[in-house]
């Protein structure tokens, strides 16, 4: 496998490109529908059933962009999608965007490559593609790809939820890639090098970086924190989670969609933190808010993280442990239907709004098989009663398809869509 630490040269890289290519595309097949890097460094499967970056254990890093397309013409779109897999396949794999790389090709032409991860490993970057639904039917109504019968019946526009102060500058969007690794400079590098290849296909509407992942997607995690001193999806989904993954993270074909199945669909949220006046707050009455102390995680009325929350225990005087506005309380599946997400969000700070605040907080990400069902009812049931309201504010909100993953080399982010 040739690497990003290995420069092509112009006068060999006909054979060994090809060849190395070959190779990479051998290496990179893979049937685990659970794909996991060895080590941080390490490249994660590219090919399988699911796209990676969903039940991928979460790595420490995000760039999230969202595009609009800006053509008309199917088969230019199409195109874009078919290099854009190449070229995913390859930077996951630790390689240059393109099979001459950042210094391989004639030096009076643009690298194909923009070369600032040269030297740096795949560091577990994984690349989730989803589709919006104004790919189906633009802001007019326009059909312009001819899908918009193909659109999901689960690809529903998301309701407006009560507090909700969103922008729509970056809301919203046709296309999304989510890239996540372990090294901020390698999530950026493939967000780029998308940016570059679909130009004048497609334009950023908005992008969002974030560190520090807040919530763990495999039992092999330990739960980490969020900007708030708490720790974040106790109760998420995990990768070893099977039969729940089964019912309640991947489409099926008889859900309506037949293209959609082995695929997920995601909501993401950027939710401001307002904290300063948080940690102004008393620990009481933090831990009251979220229904979990702060130190160990536990439910109130708990002794460790993962005990089951009571919520019919009472205190001395009557009142329930865990309040009924309670995070915790509102949040828990036992409290909507029996719904469940896949968390893979991560902490933000944007500098500061101007006024001598941090612009910071979640950037809330969660896959689940049928929003409707599922991210809806859930945060209706936030938005109305979650104490916690009165610290957050939601300021973007989006939904997207997210197709099954690549089956091999010649297949394609969204082949099912678009056959």
């Amino acid at each position: 496998m040739v690497s990003r630490r290995t420069a092509l040269t112009a006068a060999g890289v006909g054979i060994a490109g090809a060849a190395g290519a070959v190779a990479v595309g051998s290496a990179m097949m893979n049937d685990n529908p659970d794909p996991a890097a060895a080590s941080p460094g390490a490249p994660v499967p590219f090919y399988g059933p699911h796209q990676a970056g969903i039940v991928t254990p979460a790595q420490d890093r995000l760039h999230f962009v969202a595009f609009d397309v800006i053509t008309k013409d199917r088969a230019r779109l199409v195109e874009m999608l078919r290099e854009w897999t190449a070229a995913g396949a390859r930077m996951t794999a630790g390689r240059d965007a393109g099979l001459l790389g950042a210094v391989g090709g004639q030096p009076e032409a643009p690298p194909d490559d923009t070369g600032e991860a040269l030297g740096l490993p795949a560091s577990g970057l994984t690349l989730t593609v989803g589709f919006g639904p104004t790919l189906f039917r633009d802001a007019d109504g326009v059909d312009r790809f001819g899908i918009a019968d193909k659109r999901p019946a689960a690809l529903e526009d998301l309701p407006h939820f009560p507090g909700d102060a969103l922008k729509p500058e970056i809301s919203g969007g046709d296309i999304c890639v989510q890239a996540c690794a372990n090294d901020p400079q390698v999530a950026v590098h493939a967000v780029r090098n998308l940016a570059r290849i679909g130009f004048g296909v497609v334009s950023v509407r908005y992008s969002q970086l974030g560190f520090g992942r807040t919530s763990s997607t495999s039992r092999a995690q330990a739960t980490p924190r969020n900007l708030m001193g708490f720790k974040d999806g106790t109760r998420n989904l995990k990768l070893e989670d099977g039969k729940l993954l089964d019912e309640q993270l991947w489409a099926h074909a008889d859900d309506g969609a037949a293209w959609m199945a082995g695929g997920s669909y995601l909501v993401t949220r950027r939710i401001r933190m307002l904290i300063e006046t948080w940690d102004r707050t008393s620990l009481t009455e933090q831990e009251q808010i979220f229904g979990r102390d702060k130190g160990e995680g536990a439910p109130l009325g708990g002794k460790q993280e993962f005990d089951e929350p009571d919520f019919a225990a009472k205190d001395g005087t009557g009142n329930p442990v865990i309040g009924m506005d309670a995070h915790v309380r509102l949040a828990h599946p036992a409290q909507n239907g029996d719904a469940h997400l896949l968390r893979r969000g991560y902490n933000f700070v944007d500098g500061s709004d101007g006024l001598g605040r941090l612009d910071a907080g979640l950037f809330f990400i969660a896959y689940q098989r049928d929003p409707r069902k599922q991210f809806v009812p859930v945060q209706r049931n936030l938005a109305r009663h979650d104490v916690l309201n009165e610290y957050i504010r939601h300021t973007s909100s989006a939904l997207w398809a997210c197709p099954p993953g690549v089956a091999g080399e010649g297949d394609f982010w969204g082949s099912s869509l678009f056959s």
